[in-house]
């Protein structure tokens, strides 16, 4: 079966300066007097084009959030996928990783488009752990709210574990960060690419092998870095959720777009 060739995005709406390594891992690797040396976040959405559709991955935060978090955002997600021509409103598909604040806000900015998420992320979201503030202060109730309100509109549609959604693109249940995060796993011009999301933050927690600190089970955590790793073509072919390198290691689409883009199915920089 020749399976179609995606394009693959990689849009950065906002970032936090003001983070050190101590942040980013429960235990930094590395000797002791490098943990408090910076290490900066990044925040994407991604988007999916090819075989006559586009989906995006994500949805990002708006600048109430930002103001709230304490994180600078450059340009609303929606404004990100405008400079690659993309209409927001025009969004048949949206992947949701997990429901994070990072993750799912703006759903409103996607009016005619699905929502495709785990059973588990739902449950999690909405279930008995979300009385302790440990797992739930990455979360913003409204935002979880109106995607229940979405189900209520038939615009939300639940995967259990690893499904393929359309040929060379499927979802894939990781857990670890959260009980339901999934990552995404689509067929490029150079080979098998996956999207971690935040089953890694950064090529470091994969690496070597450092989870996050942000963390629902951290055995989920560690298996399912083995995994994303299995789901792609090289260790090269996973794509962390928030590392600044990403936007290091892939060119941008155009010169215009440098800084704002990068086009993670063409061959890295090096």
């Amino acid at each position: 079966m020749n399976l179609p060739q995606y394009a693959v995005y990689a849009i950065r709406y906002a970032h936090k300066k003001e983070r050190n390594r101590h942040d980013n891992f429960i235990a930094p690797p590395g000797p002791p007097d490098t943990h408090d040396s910076p290490m900066p976040i990044d925040y994407f959405v991604w988007a999916i084009v090819g075989d006559g559709r586009t989906v995006i991955v994500d949805t990002g935060f708006d600048h109430a959030e930002a103001a709230q978090r304490g994180r600078e955002i450059t340009r609303l997600p929606r404004e990100g996928l405008a400079l690659l021509d993309i209409d927001s409103h025009a969004v048949e598909d949206v992947i949701i990783t997990h429901l994070h604040y990072d993750h799912a806000g703006t759903l409103s900015d996607f009016p005619n488009a699905k929502f495709h998420i785990q059973d588990l992320e739902m449950q999690y979201a909405t279930g008995r752990y979300m009385q302790y503030e440990a797992f739930r202060y990455a979360y913003t109730a409204e935002h979880v709210t109106e995607l229940v309100r979405k189900l209520y509109q038939d615009r939300v549609v639940f995967h259990n574990g690893d499904e393929e959604l359309w040929p060379g693109l499927s979802v894939h249940h990781i857990g670890g960060h959260t009980m339901g995060i999934q990552a995404v796993r689509v067929h490029t011009q150079r080979g098998w690419l996956v999207l971690a999301s935040d089953a890694s933050h950064f090529y470091e927690n994969m690496e070597a092998q450092a989870p996050f600190p942000i963390v629902y089970n951290v055995a989920d955590m560690l298996e399912g870095h083995a995994k994303l790793y299995r789901l792609a073509d090289s260790q090269q072919h996973v794509i962390p959720g928030h590392d600044p390198l990403v936007m290091h290691r892939y060119p941008a689409p155009s010169n215009e777009l440098q800084g704002i883009v990068v086009q993670l199915d063409l061959t890295p920089l090096a």
